[in-house]
């Protein structure tokens, strides 16, 4: 069973009874392009999803055969456009908030699952969630250069954390497109499996996320991400005060639970599973 969090027009969220937040671009007819009204609505949909308790893991995909077209040519870019400066600069930051500012330090773990077609702007949403899925089957494409213009937004810098630069420069400069099983060779994803069992399979990585310490998997991916553009000695000050910062706010005390069990009890080996919890 699966209770909806609200009702938005280009949005489908939802938590199973396994605490898994399916949150769904829903524009099928459009590919799931995104457009100024679905980029507001994925601002008021991550805050849905923060305040959800049930929610444990956010799981990003796709209706029908697309993960997203990208940006909506029409709506996103000549429509606001014509709208003037203060549109523009509206739907913008609308855009870059929930792409990549929001979702790149949510709170809660967060998967993409890729089902489809995914292009353009939709490699930012993508990169941003912590771990990535993606079906055989998909199709990625950068195909900004085949109409006139290079990347837009932070999609560049998306691929450069996440795929050598070769393979980026390729993709980027021919405008050529790429299967699952590519994006998963260059790490743009963890894995690609068939489509008849993409769901299962994010699903079986999202309930082991959900079934994980949720204030030291926020203090993990958190650290590491804000690390990445530090010096040494700054991250060394910064991942000490997240590991002190995340035994003080563990209601569940797993440090001290997860000692008493390996050197007290000599029951639990942190190498081989996760320390009981009850």
């Amino acid at each position: 069973m699966s209770s909806s969090l609200g009702g938005w027009a280009t949005v489908l969220a939802e938590v199973d009874d396994d605490g898994l937040a399916w949150v769904t671009l829903n524009r099928p007819e459009k590919r799931n392009a995104m457009n100024p009204t679905l980029n507001s609505e994925m601002l008021e949909v991550l805050d849905a999803v923060e305040a959800e308790d049930k929610a444990k893991v956010l799981v990003l995909t796709g209706a029908g055969d697309a993960f997203s077209a990208g940006m909506d040519l029409k709506e996103y870019f000549r429509d606001v456009d014509a709208a003037g400066a203060v549109a523009r600069a509206r739907s913008r930051r609308d855009a870059n908030q929930w792409q990549y500012r929001r979702l790149m330090f949510f709170p809660k773990p967060t998967i993409a699952m890729v089902n489809g077609w995914c292009f353009g702007g939709a490699f930012t949403p993508l990169v941003a969630c912590d771990l990535a899925v993606a079906a055989d089957e998909a199709v990625f494409g950068l195909s900004e250069v085949n109409w006139g213009i290079p990347p837009g937004s932070v999609v560049s810098r998306a691929l450069a954390e996440t795929v050598p630069a070769r393979d980026a420069l390729y993709y980027i400069m021919t405008g050529r497109s790429f299967t699952g099983k590519q994006a998963a060779d260059m790490r743009l994803v963890n894995e690609s499996v068939p489509r008849s069992v993409l769901r299962e399979r994010t699903a079986e990585l999202a309930r082991h996320l959900a079934g994980m310490n949720r204030a030291v998997l926020e203090a993990a991916k958190t650290g590491f991400k804000r690390a990445r553009s530090m010096e040494w000695e700054v991250s060394e000050e910064y991942l000490y005060a997240k590991l002190d910062q995340s035994i003080a706010t563990d209601p569940e005390g797993g440090r001290e639970r997860g000692l008493a069990q390996f050197l007290d009890e000599k029951s639990f080996r942190p190498g081989l599973g996760q320390y009981r919890r009850e």
